[in-house]
């Protein structure tokens, strides 16, 4: 049996800073301490060539538990509907009309943040409620 294997998530983007600043809101993660040598991510980010200024930036779980995300600067936009996204599990466990409302609370609080509401699928004899959402940069990810 192969072992489990650490792994992290990465977004193409066109601000990476943004859009992990507001993963690290969705999802309680932090931005994890600059490298060593620097005292923020801003004079590391001067440090840098011209051209490699704020090209990536990442975001991590404080519990150590869930994948580290990270987000790439790209120059081309997003034109088609991503092949992977996030679930982000904000229903889980609940039923019925208080998973419904719970999700509600959530997409409410993410559209504050800049996210998109773009589908409620309401709950139907085999499958719960959930809510597909777009982040900062129109990428795909569902309130489940």
């Amino acid at each position: 049996m192969a072992s489990v294997r650490h792994f992290q998530v990465t977004f193409d983007c066109a601000e990476p800073e943004r859009v992990a600043r507001f993963w690290c809101e969705v999802l309680g993660y932090v931005v994890p301490p600059p490298p060593d040598g620097f005292a923020t991510w801003d004079e590391f980010n001067r440090s840098l060539p011209p051209e490699d200024r704020g090209s990536s930036f990442a975001c991590v779980d404080p519990t150590g538990v869930g994948p580290r995300l990270y987000f790439q600067r790209v120059p081309e936009g997003k034109v088609v509907k991503n092949r992977v996204h996030l679930d982000v599990r904000a229903g889980a466990g609940l039923v019925g009309e208080e998973r419904l409302a719970t999700l509600e609370t959530e997409c409410a609080r993410l559209m504050a943040l800049g996210a998109t509401h773009v589908l409620t699928q309401y709950a139907d004899e085999h499958n719960e409620s959930c809510i597909t959402m777009q982040d900062i940069e129109g990428n795909e990810f569902c309130l489940d």
